[in-house]
């Protein structure tokens, strides 16, 4: 009984003091049931091409036509048409290695569901902890951000990274590719200074050869165990793991420093594994020539931060992208500081546009370089016929969180709503200061 008692009163005082974590998430979008044309808008694909004037249709979720209004004739008599003259029109954007669905409060340990018990984890999968009724969710939509690669944080290897939208009942729903990449945290040869014991150099990582060779034997016990067959007990740790030699699974590697960017990648190429991608990659300019060669792509970090070295020019993260892609590297520009932060991923990619990249080039950070790098280049990515017709309508520039607002948003069809709960407070507050007038 005073169980009961004591359940019925915390249920009251959550619905006294959190009202608002019972604030409904906007449900997913319906299926598409009429065919729709978006007419008259400047419309940016994704690839690096503009269509002034463009006439964009879809049905079905796919994309029908992405052509020159201009230069085509449509019978738009059985098709909702949205008059977008003067607006713009762009693909998904896509956030790359973010932990988006898996942590909802970072200061609450019980919604933070990104990082697994232990050292050596491929076979934990991201998808599986995803969480469509995120509050976060929709308030990333909201600017445009219709596309994340969830991905799990912790131990030497994290787990595997999945593509999932962000209009979902559920993570199978959301799910556009599964387990595409296993990632790994690489040693770090120097260790930050401890700042509790008031130190201020960098240190030697005294563990950094035995990181490294049980690191190699972890490997090397994948190959062996991928050159079995299929035993009679599966080893689910070394399953996970058979798709790095195979081609069928991407390794990205989490490393910074130029020497460690090397090591590792060479660590990766001489254990078999097919397909390699660099996260974070700070003085990856350093290493520029050997990642070509190597045909290495890189998911850099947030472009709104400070140089992680002091000798290093303060404006050089709002730089490096341009200077990495003028290097001759495929380049994505993630946000993965915070998770709330994922909003502001457009914005961050307009800053890069501005110190070097072009517009044009910067979208395709964020766009078609990441879904060719995750493997589904032939669904999402940028506006070509035949794809998922995730699309975004705006006001104004997209990269410019002065003239971006959303007007339109599509995914795979689906008209999503652009309501989440800082819009309801907003009309709350609203309310209230109107009627004290």
């Amino acid at each position: 009984m005073n169980k009961l008692i004591n359940h019925i009163l915390t249920c009251f005082l959550l619905l006294v003091i959190f009202p608002s974590a019972f604030a409904q998430v906007p449900a997913p979008g319906d299926a598409q049931t009429k065919p729709i044309a978006i007419m008259n808008a400047i419309a940016h694909l994704g690839n690096g091409k503009v269509i002034e004037n463009s006439a964009i249709t879809f049905e079905d979720g796919k994309l029908t036509v992405v052509a020159d209004a201009t230069t085509i004739r449509l019978d738009l008599s059985r098709f909702r048409v949205i008059n977008a003259e003067g607006m713009h029109v762009y693909p998904g954007l896509i956030a790359s290695n973010t932990i988006i669905g898996l942590e909802e409060i970072a200061a609450v340990r019980a919604t933070r569901d990104q990082d697994e018990v232990g050292e050596f984890n491929p076979n934990i999968r991201a998808l599986v902890a995803y969480n469509t009724d995120s509050e976060i969710i929709p308030t990333t939509r909201f600017n445009g951000v219709l596309y994340s690669q969830t991905t799990p944080r912790g131990g030497r290897i994290s787990g595997s990274s999945s593509v999932m939208g962000l209009d979902a009942w559920n993570w199978e729903d959301a799910a556009l590719k599964v387990d595409e990449g296993i990632h790994l945290n690489w040693p770090s040869r120097m260790l930050y200074p401890r700042w509790w014991r008031g130190e201020t150099e960098w240190r030697v990582n005294e563990e950094y050869d035995a990181e490294y060779d049980q690191l190699s034997g972890f490997f090397k016990e994948a190959v062996s165990y991928g050159e079995m067959g299929e035993p009679t007990v599966p080893n689910l740790k070394m399953k996970a793991m058979s798709g790095l030699f195979d081609g069928s699974k991407t390794l990205y590697i989490h490393t910074g420093r130029a020497k460690e960017i090397i090591e590792s990648i060479q660590f990766a190429q001489e254990h078999g594994v097919k397909k390699i991608v660099l996260v974070g990659g700070d003085q990856a300019l350093y290493v520029a020539s050997f990642l070509k060669e190597n045909n290495i792509p890189i998911i850099l970090e947030d472009t709104h931060r400070l140089p992680e070295q002091s000798s290093d020019a303060v404006y050089l993260p709002y730089q490096l992208p341009f200077l990495l892609k003028e290097a001759g590297l495929k380049v994505v520009i993630s946000q993965w500081d915070e998770v709330m932060k994922v909003r502001n991923l457009p914005f961050g990619v307009g800053t890069a546009a501005a110190y070097g990249l072009g517009k044009e080039e910067a979208l395709k950070m964020v766009t078609l370089n990441p879904a060719q790098i995750m493997g589904v280049d032939d669904k999402i990515g940028s506006l070509e016929v035949g794809k998922l017709a995730s699309i975004v309508v705006s006001e104004g520039d997209l990269l410019d969180m002065k003239t971006n607002k959303l007007k339109h948003v599509f995914v795979e069809g689906r008209e999503v709503t652009l309501d989440a709960h800082q819009q309801r407070l907003y009309e709350k507050f609203k309310e209230k200061y109107e009627k004290q007038e």
